[in-house]
């Protein structure tokens, strides 16, 4: 396990812009706003020679328990008591705040090792800032500008010095990579339900207001198939005529750069409300970015007519994503676990069909046969002469048609190849990518 370092302190104090400028890319999103940060985000970055997982977190604030802050209060104050190091951070433009002295108390109480970070200390009137921390109690401060890099290598060292070593990880161990896996779908829809279920504790903040995931959230963990799975929540995907607010802007955003990152999607459809024009045009998205993919129908909970939701969900997704053809529809609820224990074995299988590569001997046998059932097409009065077809890379499988005037294959036809393939060779539900490379006949007029 990666000692963790925390990042805590009130709303706006930059701990976003700290942790982007530690883990050494913009992963968290940050705005002027107070309270952008929602859930803990995490990375894996190195530190003064040390590898460490850095967390960030919300906003502290004091609030009712069952309050959308309450709730955010609750996340952070988990993500402390696992904490090796506390990074608190103020905001020296405005000094120590009674807020501030507040959850300096409270992090005194932990017991957990602290670094009072005072922020935004450029200029002038930072040292001063700084050393008015002393009060707190918590140790030497350390002054930065998180925003002009100021102050971060120093800021590194301390971190390093005050983590406990590292043990040493085996090559096994090294070997183990997680499967990387994306859940997507519109705003409510139950995705971060289905995380918090996953991993058996209240790591997203969740409720009934739709949107409440701003930000890409990773999180490792071993699924139930004993595998190790690195799985993204994302926030809600709406169409892009309703996207206005610049920060929602940010939150798409970053929910399309985690599924091109990722290996797998799970698709999350709210169940009681039907497949929707959005949830096909993410469906198309994932397809598109070339990412095996499994449908999980939330809140199956919540459905009366199980068997009707059910077959209209099917013809729906039949119909409208014909290029997906096959692919796996898993009905969940991450409120009672229904049906999550069918969720793994489809990503696992949708994987494998994902990573497939088939042998050029086996692939020009089918290739043949589906000529001899449905020969090509005449186009401009002259015939087709496919030759042959082989694979050029797996994740997703993507092939080359080779022949005189292949380039000239309708898609029609390109779609009975793919659909003849897939029956063939049982691969629902995975992109697959035929490149049409024509050969240049040397008698034709120059």
């Amino acid at each position: 396990m990666l000692p963790h370092v925390v990042i805590a302190g009130r709303p706006n104090v930059g701990k976003s812009t700290l942790f982007n400028r530690l883990i050494g890319s913009r992963l968290a999103l940050v705005a002027d706003t107070p309270g952008v940060t929602r859930d803990r985000k995490e990375a894996v970055c190195e530190l003064g020679g040390r590898k460490v997982l850095v967390v960030d977190t919300a906003g502290l604030e004091e609030a009712a328990p069952d309050t959308l802050p309450g709730r955010m209060r609750a996340s952070t104050t988990h993500a402390v008591n696992e904490a090796d190091l506390v990074l608190f951070v103020f905001d020296a433009r405005s000094g120590l705040l009674p807020e501030d002295r507040h959850f300096a108390t409270w992090l005194r109480r932990t017991g957990k090792k602290v670094l009072v970070v005072a922020n935004k200390a450029e200029g002038r009137g930072g040292a001063a800032a700084t050393m008015e921390a002393y009060e707190l109690g918590l140790g030497e401060p350390v002054g930065i500008s998180a925003e002009h890099n100021e102050g971060m290598y120093g800021l590194m060292q301390d971190i390093a010095d005050l983590l406990p070593k590292l043990e040493k990880t085996s090559d096994e161990d090294a070997e183990n990579l997680p499967l990387h896996l994306a859940i997507v779908g519109r705003p409510n829809a139950g995705k971060s339900t289905l995380l918090n279920y996953l991993l058996g504790e209240q790591r997203m903040i969740t409720g009934p207001e739709p949107g409440l995931t701003r930000d890409s959230v990773s999180v490792d963990f071993t699924g139930p198939d004993d595998k190790l799975y690195r799985v993204v929540d994302t926030a809600g995907l709406r169409k892009r005529a309703k996207v206005d607010e610049g920060l929602e802007r940010m939150s798409t955003s970053s929910a399309i750069e985690a599924l091109k990152r990722a290996e797998m999607a799970v698709l999350a459809v709210d169940a009681v409300n039907g497949v929707q024009e959005q949830d096909l045009h993410i469906a198309r998205l994932i397809e598109r970015e070339g990412r095996g993919c499994v449908i999980a129908l939330t809140k199956w909970d919540a459905v009366e007519d199980r068997g009707k939701a059910r077959q209209a969900a099917y013809d729906r997704i039949s119909i409208s994503l014909s290029q997906m053809k096959g692919i796996t529809v898993v009905p969940i609820s991450a409120e009672t676990g229904e049906g999550v224990d069918k969720l793994f074995p489809a990503i696992r299988a949708t994987y494998e069909h994902w990573n497939m590569r088939i042998p050029t001997s086996q692939l020009n046998r089918w290739f043949e046969t589906a000529l001899e059932r449905f020969p090509p097409p005449m186009v401009q009065g002259r015939r087709l002469k496919l030759r042959y077809i082989t694979q050029i890379k797996a994740r997703p499988p993507t092939f080359a048609l080779f022949g005189t005037r292949a380039e000239q294959v309708p898609e029609t036809y390109q779609r009975y190849l793919v659909n003849n393939f897939r029956e063939t060779f049982d691969m629902p539900g995975v992109p697959i990518r035929i490149y049409l490379r024509g050969t240049e006949n040397p008698y034709a007029d120059k």
